[in-house]
Parts: structure tokens; sequence; C-alpha cells
């Protein structure tokens, strides 16, 4: 038994930085024996409350022990449904692995990674049990992590269920948003045909709100309507020179990318900009995949620009470490103040003012302040804004009797998903803002629990 983590085996960074393969290669059976021995089998295992799914954790990780890969993969299965992608994406430093014991005294077990080892054999999955036909019908509008956990829950509770995705392929955010190199489409799509082997109907090219309002979807007969379609409005930088050409937002940016394929123009006809000198400003995750998406698509100098400093960056450790090891600078304590045009109209540079960290504000962070007079003008080429995103302005065209906040956002109870029309759910970054994948996932499983409740009085 290693006294720490397994290592993940990964891609060399100066080979990975080149390429859009997956970074990390995952565990061998030998290595996934190894780190589920590293577990304590904790009476009370704290880790499974830092899950929002409550994966019966050590169950799962006993039977990895003991080589009962197959009960290992369906014991998850039970309270979760997308292991290869969890495993992948969620921030398990900050929920299961942030509680584990073993990490008290040494580095806890690598939960995240046994996961994706699991999800990661296909070999493993066989269509779960089936409820059987109740005679109702659910649509679910959008097909990201929300929207399909609560599609596949309720189909096997029994119900008929569409998902409308605006989209020509589904996976929602899982696709358009993440990079191939963190999360492959492979994946993903061996789950959305996962849930059509379960009798999920796709309806590809589908904006409800535009081809049909929550009236029209009941007139249909759906008995019930779950919404989750994510908060993809960009924020504004508000600066001057934010129109320019080759000032990207970075959803944009990425949906061009790695759901339109433009980092191979002219084999697919989706072109974009394929600067040498990138600068993101942002410090979460998506501007993490932004700049690293743009060393591979050939940036000699690419940066991550942020007001704070990297302990205060809120994207996780792993990402940041990864972009580094790129090649990707941090510029810290700075803040754009306008982007600078070149002879052909395109940016050429952006200027930007220097901080210092003052006192926290309401997030308990320390505050950026201005340094008088501490300016300088950065050359850049693409310049890309990924400091969050806002309501997706579709909720409200949706129609129905939601309620919606002042944000747009649509108001739901937190423990059912349902929203102040009795007949819709709703769950996901439209009620919460932009969170993480698995908290998404939490909100559909939630929610088909409660329509089940509300449609058949169990």
């Amino acid at each position: 038994m290693s006294p720490k983590k397994n290592p993940i085996p990964e891609q060399d960074p100066n080979v990975r930085n080149k390429n859009f393969e997956e970074v990390a290669l995952g565990y061998t059976v030998e290595m996934a024996v190894d780190e589920a021995n590293r577990c304590l089998n904790c009476p009370r295992p704290a880790c499974m409350s830092g899950c929002p799914v409550n994966v019966k954790i050590p169950q799962f990780i006993a039977r990895v022990r003991e080589q009962d890969f197959k009960g290992a993969y369906h014991k998850i299965l039970e309270d979760s449904s997308l292991p290869a992608i969890c495993g992948r994406v969620c921030p398990q430093e900050n929920q299961c692995e942030g509680k584990c014991i073993r990490g008290k005294k040494s580095e806890p077990v690598a939960i995240g990674q046994l996961e994706r080892f699991l999800g990661d054999r296909p070999e493993l999955a066989s269509t779960p049990k089936m409820a059987p036909k109740n005679g109702k019908k659910v649509a679910v509008v959008g097909s990201g992590p929300s929207g399909i956990t609560c599609a596949g829950e309720l189909a096997r509770n029994g119900f008929d269920v569409t998902v409308f995705e605006a989209f020509f392929t589904g996976g929602g955010v899982l696709v358009y948003g993440i990079p191939e190199f963190r999360l492959p489409k492979a994946v993903v799509k061996r789950e959305i045909d996962g849930l059509e082997d379960m009798g999920v109907k796709f309806e590809y090219n589908s904006v409800v709100g535009n081809m049909a309002t929550a009236e029209e979807l009941f007139e249909q007969g759906f008995d019930a309507i779950y919404v989750a379609t994510g908060a993809g409005l960009p924020k504004f930088l508000n600066v001057p020179g934010e129109n320019l050409p080759n000032v990207f937002f970075a959803n944009e940016y990425l949906t061009r990318v790695n759901l339109m394929k433009a980092n191979k123009f002219p084999e697919y006809d989706t072109p974009t900009k394929h600067g040498k000198n990138v600068v993101v400003f942002g410090g979460g995750n998506v501007a993490m995949d932004a700049v690293r998406t743009a060393k591979r698509l050939g940036a000699e100098h690419a940066i991550i620009a942020y007001r704070r400093t990297e302990d205060e960056m809120p994207c996780r450790r792993a990402e940041l470490h990864h972009a580094k090891a790129e090649g990707v600078e941090v510029l810290p304590l700075v803040s754009p103040l306008e982007f600078v045009a070149g002879e052909d109209g395109s940016v050429c540079a952006v200027k930007v003012q220097k901080m210092e960290l003052g006192e926290p504000d309401e997030s308990g962070r320390r505050r950026p302040v201005p340094i008088e007079g501490a300016i300088e003008e950065i050359p850049c080429d693409v310049a890309i804004s990924a400091i969050g995103t806002n309501a997706n302005p579709f909720a409200k065209k949706i129609g129905g009797k939601m309620e919606l906040n002042k944000w747009g956002y649509i108001v739901a109870d937190e423990e059912t998903g349902q929203t102040t029309d009795p007949r819709i759910w709703a769950g996901g970054d439209i009620v919460t803002g932009a969170a993480t994948v698995i908290l998404a996932m939490g909100a559909g499983k939630k929610a088909a629990a409660s329509i089940t409740k509300s449609l058949l009085g169990e």
C-alpha cells in the first residue's frame, strides 16, 4: 500500500500542450487496487458528507479493493449516473477528498480517480433495473449534467422522457464548455447512448421558448417539465475596445473549438483566430480551459491575468498546476482598462491596471485596489474574457408561471427543484448560477424524486 496517493499517469507537458488528447491517462488495475487499500473504511465516512449526490464511497472502494469492479461500479450507480464524467471534472479536493480522514495527516484517498477508473470500463455497464411504464410523460429542457441526470432517474422510475437540446448533440456544457483534453467527447457520448438505451428520447436543434412554450408542451401531453438550460450568457468586462475583432468571450471561444472543431479548420468549416500572444482574464476553471486551449492552438505566449493573486483563484489547483506545467504564465494583480486596436482594426494590446490587495470584501477575500499610476500595456493578438456568466435569457421565454429573480435565474425550491409553477421544476446553473457538474447533477436527482412523488403520489 502506497503511503501517498498513487500518482496519476499523464502526458508530458511539452507534448500535451500541442495536442487535444486527454492529459490524465487514468489508473491501471494494479494502481486502482493499491489506492483502494489506502481507504480506512471509516465507520462514519466523512467523505460521503462532501458528495452532493451521496455516493456510498467506502462501499464502492471496498469492492475495488476486492477487485469486484462490477459491484463497485453498480454501487456508484445507485447514487450517481455519470462516474466517468464526475471522476474527471468534480472538484474532489473541495468535496469528498477534502473530507477524507486520511488527508488529515497525509494525502486523501484518490476517490475521483477510482471513480473514473470504474467509469472508463464499459464492460461493467448494463441497463439499470427499470420500473414498469407508468404512462406519464416528462419534458427535460437541456442535456447538460443536470438535465441528463434528471432524465435518467425519471426513465428508471417508469416515465417517458424527452430531452430537448438546443445544440445538434447532447451533453450541454460537458461538450461545449469542457475541452477534449479534460473530458473526451466519447465519454459524454457513452453516457448519452446509455440514456437512449433506457428509452430516453433526444430532440436536438430544439430551443424550448422558440419551438414551443411550456404551455404548448403541456398541450402535447407532457405532465411535467424540468428546466436545466444552464447559465450561458457571458459577463462583460465593460471596458473600451471589448467589441474589437479577436476579443472573445470564453464560452464562444471554447464552443468554437470544443463543439465545432475550429482547431481542425479547414477540415471543419468553423474558423477561429490562432493567436500567438493570448491574454485570458479570469481565474476560474473556464479561464484555465481557455488559456490551455489557446496554447494548443499555437500560442507562444499564453497569459492568465487575474485581479487577485494565485492563492485567491477559484479554479481547481490541479488545473492551475497543469496550465503552468504546459507553459502558461500567470500574471496576478492586474485588471483590464482598455483593449487597443492595431492598424488592421483588430486587438493588438490590452492596457491593464496594476492592483494590490486591500481589506476583505463581502466574499471574505481581500479586495483588489488600484495602484495609482501603475498602468502597463501587454501585446496580444487574442484576448479572452472568462469572468463568469449570467442567466440564460431563454428561461423567461419558456413561459409558464415560473418566477425569476432580479438576475434572471429561476426561483426553485432548494430541496425539490419545484418552481412557483407546480407543473415545472428547475435546477442546475439556471437556478444557482454557475456552479459545478456534481451540484447540477444533485439538483437533477432531487427534482426527479420530487417529480416522481408529485405525479405518482409516491
